[in-house]
């Protein structure tokens, strides 16, 4: 009972955080066309401490990783041999982050986006036109910001400029584009998806499970983890209806694709579950306490464990 109060404590707290963003797989894997490593890899294990409230994770193009300190106010890039390359001051309560060439991350009590280079220095901060920025996107020459605490989504340019604002679900908490470019949107609280298109427009409002936590495309289609159900559902691009529902482990959050593989985290049993497009499960393994997001890059899947203060490579 004791560490199930303590991983709703967590969660509770990284939710402040979030989603879905993920870190976005559209602005990492994408720019990173590594082969996929294979889901079971035991001489890839690793743990690397970092400190206090590690949360979400991306991968830059040179393939190291990116990782949200949110009690700390930091972000830290490791490299992928586990080596700590440097630790970095961003805004109060960073949340979401996405890297390429550039690292670009949330900070969700300040209201802000900041643009730091793969050195960590900042070199820009911006008003994200909505409040509570919870996860980011990068698509294309835009950046989509999912507001939690104003269920809006928020489009700018890469120079900071705001040039669009978008009502969406209640809680909206990661964002992920289709093959088509339209952007989706988890409302966690609202038990709902939102399909917008590239110019913002609503497409479509779609009911799931409980908390829809995770995203990542399949094609036009899209998975989506519910995490008070314990499953991943794969929802019709055209029509929101469900074409799969894959059984995982308990709290499935963050979910990425790399290679052949899907991947979901599961926050609540402390491990990833690999399914395929179909929804087969392949397997599932173990990583450390109270993860939420993933990152997956050419040196394998890199997870940060609040509940532990570390990240795992898997």
């Amino acid at each position: 009972m004791k560490s199930k109060v303590y991983r709703k404590e967590v969660l509770r707290r990284a939710l402040l955080i979030m989603a879905v963003a993920l870190w976005s797989p559209v602005a990492s894997s994408a720019q990173n066309p590594a082969p996929a490593p294979a889901p079971v890899d035991p001489s890839a294990a690793i743990e690397v401490d970092l400190g206090a409230g590690p949360t979400n994770i991306a991968s830059d193009s040179s393939g190291n990783l990116w990782v949200t300190l949110q009690f700390s106010d930091k972000v830290v890039k490791v490299g992928g041999s586990g080596a700590v390359l440097g630790t970095f001051d961003v805004g109060n309560n960073p949340t979401g982050i996405v890297a390429a060439d550039n690292v670009w991350v949330v900070n969700n009590s300040d209201n802000t986006l900041m643009k730091l280079t793969l050195d960590g220095k900042i070199t820009g901060t911006y008003d994200t036109g909505g409040k509570g920025p919870q996860a980011l996107l990068l698509a294309g020459q835009y950046i989509w910001i999912a507001n939690e605490k104003s269920n809006t989504v928020t489009k700018l340019t890469t120079a900071g400029a705001v040039v669009g604002a978008y009502n969406v679900g209640a809680r909206p908490i990661a964002l992920v584009a289709d093959s088509a470019g339209n952007i989706w949107v988890a409302n966690n609280k609202g038990n709902t998806v939102t399909k917008l298109s590239p110019a913002g427009a609503t497409l479509g409002t779609y009911k799931v499970g409980q908390g829809p936590f995770g995203l990542v495309a399949v094609g036009s289609d899209i998975f989506v983890s519910c995490f008070f159900d314990g499953v991943v559902m794969k929802l019709s691009g055209s029509t929101g209806e469900m074409l799969a529902k894959v059984t995982v482990g308990d709290g499935p959050a963050g979910l990425t694709k790399y290679g052949s593989y899907y991947v979901v985290v599961n926050n609540g049993s402390n491990s990833l579950t690999f399914f395929s497009e179909a929804g087969t499960v392949i397997t599932t393994v173990n990583v450390g306490r109270s993860p939420l997001y993933i990152a997956a890059n050419a040196t394998g899947y890199w997870i940060p464990n609040t509940g532990s203060d570390t990240v795992s490579r898997r």
